[in-house]
């Protein structure tokens, strides 16, 4: 099966090409910069150059397409805006993918996107389930809610460094999952018919909150943390600043997405029927425990190598300055 995977340097999407070439698949990615989407070229994937935005490139890029994967979205930083990518980008794709006569489509959406109709990526997320599910493609939606990734950045590393983990508002129980075994999912649609012209929750085995991680990871890091909670109040004033400028609307819409996490409400799902139909295995799923054990396992261990290369150094100094060289 020729595989076009959409949004494949991304967190999840690069996951997902990995799985896709590991189990023999053709695959094919659309990218924007060949550069920055040169490991994906090294593991065996073929690149294709086009934009979401530019339809007369979709038509290229799904030639001998039998299945396409939709893992594409904007980041914070990016120039073009969630409107622009999210829904007319994805628009876009879906009406070449239906003009190409693509067999499988496969969409990540994002778990809830109904209840949050204020939140721009949320509504446009479920308005493009809505446009997916007219168009008579065979679709399937899969719908996370946060990956073990990001919480490196947002836990791991502050507690590590001494700086500070910031908690907003009451923070959300999250079920976080690995974008490895998000990746699973992905692939094993393509092979399981149950799954067509239906919509999966695609959530970890239990919800987190902020407070339970920190203390995870001053546990398994040994290590102190320095909280400081941001006022929801101060956080919806930042988000009205960043609407005055264009350069910053993707900021002010991903604070947006921010006020879902800090409502109190729990972001999980019941993964029960998603694993019986994926045919997969539960106990195989990467838990939050075991994903951040093994990073702080891995991260002490080279600091402790540093320390020792450093000491050994630092002695070797000690024994040229005690006995020089006349």
């Amino acid at each position: 099966m020729n595989l076009l995977i959409v949004g494949a340097t991304g967190t999840l999407g690069r996951q997902i090409a990995r799985r896709a070439l590991d189990e023999g698949y053709q695959v094919r990615c659309l990218v924007r910069s060949a550069k920055k989407a040169a490991f994906l070229k090294e593991w065996g994937a073929e690149l294709v150059g086009g934009d979401l935005r530019e339809p007369e490139s979709l038509t290229k890029a799904l030639e001998g397409i039998d299945a396409v994967i939709d893992a594409a979205t904007t980041r914070a930083t990016d120039s073009l805006t969630i409107r622009q990518v999210d829904w007319e980008g994805n628009v876009n794709l879906i009406q070449a993918a239906k003009a190409a006569n693509v067999k499988r489509f496969i969409f990540f959406s994002i778990l809830d996107a109904e209840k949050y109709p204020d939140v721009p990526l949320m509504e446009i997320k479920r308005c493009v389930e809505l446009f997916l599910a007219e168009s008579g493609l065979n679709y399937t939606i899969l719908r996370p809610c946060g990956f073990l990734q990001g919480l490196i950045g947002q836990y791991a590393i502050p507690v590590l460094e001494g700086q500070s983990v910031w908690v907003m508002g009451d923070t959300s129980p999250t079920a976080y999952m690995d974008t490895q075994d998000v990746a699973k999912f992905a692939i094993q649609a393509l092979k399981v018919p149950e799954t067509e012209y239906k919509t999966f929750p695609v959530v970890g085995s239990r919800a987190w909150g902020a407070y339970e991680i920190i203390r995870l990871c001053e546990r398994l890091s040994g290590r102190d943390a320095k909280i400081t909670r941001m006022p929801i109040g101060l956080m919806r004033t930042v988000r009205r600043f960043t609407r005055f400028f264009q350069w910053t609307w993707n900021i002010a819409d991903r604070l947006a997405f921010a006020e879902v996490v800090s409502t109190g409400k729990p972001l999980t799902a019941s993964m029960d029927e998603t694993y019986t139909v994926f045919g997969l295995d539960p106990n195989e799923t990467t838990t939050l425990e075991s994903y951040l054990q093994d990073y702080f396992s891995r991260i002490l261990k080279k600091l402790k190598e540093l320390d020792y290369e450093k000491s050994k150094g630092k002695q070797k100094g000690d024994k040229k300055k005690t006995y020089p060289r006349f």
